[in-house]
Parts: structure tokens; C-alpha cells; sequence
């Protein structure tokens, strides 16, 4: 396990750790601004991920976003739609604005447990309806038995079977700990991913100030060793502006204000939309 701590020069503190955290949080009331609300919710991956979502309830989430600057002309808008594979079509289909990306779940998301010749095809037929970023979640199972070259191993078929779209690979930190969380983070970057991600969603704790500490650092250590820029997305119980703020300040204190770009950058949230542009508007906004 030491051997990818050691090789990018990365040590665990979990002392220092939980203090550069407080000092962040510490640091919040001087963040609520305007200008850092904005840039929060212009890294939003607006997500919807529930057994119940059909071609629809998708359609009109995607309808909202063609008409979020019509209504919100001071606001950027969302960076990407995250959904499940089947709705990638639907998505792309009804999106009417370029630069927002079409982001589905894949290779047997959530808990990654099939076989490797799915996780490819799906992602693949992901892509193929209409795609551009992919995200799937480490082989927890092999992770934990400390079967390394496996995890590797899928990540770099699946980014070998969606060709150009994005990969982002979810770690599920809450099942990690702090040195695993390390460990993952360097796998998946040198696997080929873009991104790395925190979690599901779909399991607690879900992200944490402290996992997005170690996965931004892991980042830093990471582009210092091979000049490659990894983004970094937080996703789970991400619901306050604060909580928005709270992974800001981290990603920018951690790796400089170039990262804070929605190429670089994104949250992972289906709540924290509308709770972002109240606070913009100073108004009680249901919009998404």
C-alpha cells in the first residue's frame, strides 16, 4: 500500500488534516459572495439518479437548463446533466446549449459489482447515445482485497471504450480510509482518469471536507510528478451554499484558483441548485 505513497512523496497526517479543514471552515463567512456563488453553481453537475426518473422528468430537467440564461442572464449556467445511461439520448436529444455536457453514470453503477465486459459496454453505449463524460466508481471489492492491478486494470478498458468522453472515477470515500482514499486517488489518475470523484451518493458518510483535503492534495502531488491536471468533483450530501463553498475554498487553497474552472471543478448535486440561487438572487428559488 506505502508503495504509491511513497512514490508520489505523499504522507498522511490526520491531525493536519482535520486542522486545515477547520481553518477552511473558519474561513467560510468571508467566501459568501456573490461572485463565489456563482462560480459554485457554474461548476454544478446537475444530477438526477432515482429508479423513478423517466424520459419525462429528464427531459424537462434538461428544457430548464436550455432556458436557465432566458431567466438567469447574471448566472452561469450548470456544467453538465448527470444521469443514468438508458437517459443519455434524452439529454442529448433536448439540450440545446453546447458548452452544458451530457454526464452519465456507468459500469455498473453504484456498487460496481459486474463484470468487466459490462462496465465497458455500457459505458461504450453510453457514449454511443450521446454522452460526453463518464462516471463509474472504482471495483470496491478488489480495492479493499487489495487487488490493485485490477482496479487499474478496468479503469484503463473502460477509458479505452469510451474513447474521447471524459472518465471520472468515483472512489466511494466513505468506505475508505485516509490512506486508502490516497491510494485510490493515485490509481485512478495514473489509470487514465480526468477526474477523480468523491462518492456516490448512494452511501454514508458520502463526501467529506477531510477526503476532498487528501484527493486534492493527491492531485497536486500527482500534476508536480507528470505535469497532468486531474479535476477533482465532490458529490454526495452537497446541499448548502456553504457545503458548495466548504469544497470551493479546498480546491482552491489546495491547488490555486486554475482549478476552479468547470473543466477542472464540479459538484455533484441535485439539491444545492436551487439553494445557490436563492442565495445569488437573495430570493426563495425552486427553479430545478
Amino acid at each position: 500500500m506505502s508503495d504509491y505513497l511513497e512514490k508520489y512523496g505523499y504522507v498522511i497526517d490526520e491531525a493536519r488534516i482535520s486542522w486545515s479543514v477547520a481553518e477552511i471552515r473558519q474561513e467560510l463567512p468571508a467566501l459568501r459572495t456573490q461572485e463565489n456563488w456563482k462560480r459554485c453553481f457554474g461548476a454544478i453537475d446537475l444530477t438526477t439518479l432515482n429508479a423513478t426518473d423517466t424520459v419525462e422528468k429528464v427531459r424537462k430537467l434538461a428544457e430548464k437548463v436550455n432556458d436557465f440564461p432566458a431567466r438567469f442572464a447574471h448566472v452561469p449556467n450548470v456544467a453538465a446533466i448527470c444521469i443514468y445511461p438508458a437517459l443519455a439520448q434524452t439529454v442529448r436529444d433536448t439540450l440545446k446549449i453546447p458548452a452544458v455536457q451530457v454526464a452519465a453514470v456507468g459500469a455498473g453503477f453504484p456498487a460496481s459489482q459486474t463484470f468487466i465486459k459490462i462496465k465497458c459496454d455500457e459505458c461504450r453505449m453510453a457514449v454511443e447515445q450521446g454522452a460526453t463524460e463518464i462516471d463509474i466508481v472504482i471495483s470496491l471489492g478488489a480495492f479493499l482485497s487489495g487487488d490493485y492491478a485490477t482496479v487499474a486494470a478496468e479503469i484503463q478498458q473502460i477509458k479505452a471504450a469510451i474513447g474521447q468522453a471524459h472518465l471520472k472515477v468515483i472512489l466511494e470515500t466513505g468506505a475508505l480510509t485516509a490512506a486508502q482514499i490516497a491510494i485510490a486517488s493515485f490509481i485512478a489518475m495514473e489509470s487514465g482518469a480526468e477526474f477523480i470523484k468523491t462518492s456516490t451518493g448512494k452511501m454514508e458518510p458520502s463526501a467529506t471536507p477531510s477526503a476532498a483535503w487528501i484527493m486534492t492534495g493527491c492531485i497536486r502531488r500527482f500534476y508536480e510528478k507528470t505535469g497532468k491536471k486531474i479535476g477533482f468533483k465532490p458529490a454526495g450530501g452537497i446541499v448548502s451554499p456553504d457545503d458548495a463553498l466548504t469544497y470551493y475554498a479546498i480546491v482552491k487553497k489546495a491547488l490555486g484558483d486554475e482549478w476552479l474552472a468547470p473543466s477542472l471543478f464540479r459538484l455533484g448535486a441535485s439539491r444545492v441548485a436551487n439553494n445557490l440561487l436563492s442565495s445569488i438572487t437573495a430570493s426563495d428559488i425552486s427553479y430545478f
